[in-house]
């Protein structure tokens, strides 16, 4: 008997293709050097993140530039004076301590709390839904009017005055739709099958919330309100709407002293037309970005410890 002859693949065109063989692509590919949308695309993205960058290390630079030779002992603790070298921010770091105490203090259990009623207690429906969709329209809201309604408000209504407290008391209601958010979101880190393994050993919602829910979902809430802290610490706009003092000659020693914040201090000093009090401007921003570091330093160390322990 013949041996029979090896035949292609029945239905092809060249004798290359053989039976279980990926088929070629005819479909063509770009040269190394030719600009494709996706590499467009990616170049815009890389665009839009440089820029920012290049623009946030200009602006440093001129400060300390400006402001570095200024920064001394005697500038952290002076006073302010009418002499630019004379004057401090001593009052204005010593009021930004005090509305960042207070502000936490306000903010955070009302926000925390907030946050666990919405997630783990409330029903859906139409309550539910109007809350939440106002908490996000309220995070997006300016810093302004959050000072004109704390004029109203507190200065004005609960009759406050211009202190402390009113200026904390406002800048907790900046801060509660985004403590509120971030929360919420690490609340739902945890999985609902970590709950229902709590109800399943006899644990009730509020036992699983406190030994189980919370101690899981705290670095990213501490994070979040970390970090909503290091926002409220630079706002202005509020500040002087409530009416702030631009000068003070004292540090505030109760709820109702009148206060400033750096930066008011900072405005008041780049307002002016001598030179001597814009390089003391550039200097309070040098201590204001210092202390926005700290506070991202310390939400980041936070996180990664908790997460270590959680581990």
């Amino acid at each position: 008997m013949s041996r029979p002859h090896a035949t292609n693949v029945v239905g092809s065109d060249q004798p290359g293709e053989h039976r279980g063989l990926p088929a070629r692509s005819n479909t063509p590919r770009g040269n190394a050097g030719t600009l494709t949308p996706e590499r467009a695309f990616q170049a815009i993205c890389l665009l839009a993140l440089l820029l920012p960058l290049l623009l946030l290390l200009v602006l440093i630079g001129q400060a300390l530039a400006g402001g570095w030779d200024r920064l001394t002992w005697g500038f952290l603790t002076s006073y302010p004076s009418r002499f630019p070298e004379q004057a401090g921010i001593l009052p204005a770091l010593a009021g930004s301590a005090c509305l960042m105490l207070l502000t936490a203090a306000l903010a955070i259990p009302i926000g925390a709390g907030a946050a666990i009623y919405l997630e783990e207690y409330a029903r859906p429906g139409r309550l539910t839904w109007f809350i939440e969709v106002n908490i996000s329209n309220l995070a997006g809201v300016p810093s302004i009017l959050y000072g004109l309604l704390g004029l109203e408000l507190f200065v004005r209504a609960l009759q406050m005055g211009r202190s402390l407290l009113a200026g904390a008391a406002t800048l907790a209601l900046l801060l509660l739709p985004m403590v509120i958010m971030v929360s919420r979101e690490a609340l739902r880190t945890v999985p609902q099958s970590t709950r229902e393994a709590c109800y399943a050993l006899g644990a009730d919602r509020w036992q699983t919330i406190r030994r189980v829910v919370l101690p899981m979902s705290l670095p990213g809430i501490l994070t979040g309100i970390i970090l909503s802290l290091a926002r409220a610490i630079g706002e202005t706009a509020p500040l002087i709407t409530i009416g702030a003092l631009t000068y003070v000659a004292f540090v505030p020693d109760s709820l109702h002293s009148p206060f400033t914040a750096l930066p008011i201090q900072i405005f008041n000093w780049i307002s002016r037309p001598q030179a001597g009090f814009h390089v003391n401007a550039a200097a309070g921003i040098l201590v204001l970005l210092a202390i926005m570091l700290v506070f991202n330093s310390v939400a980041i160390g936070l996180r990664a410890r908790f997460r270590r322990r959680l581990a």
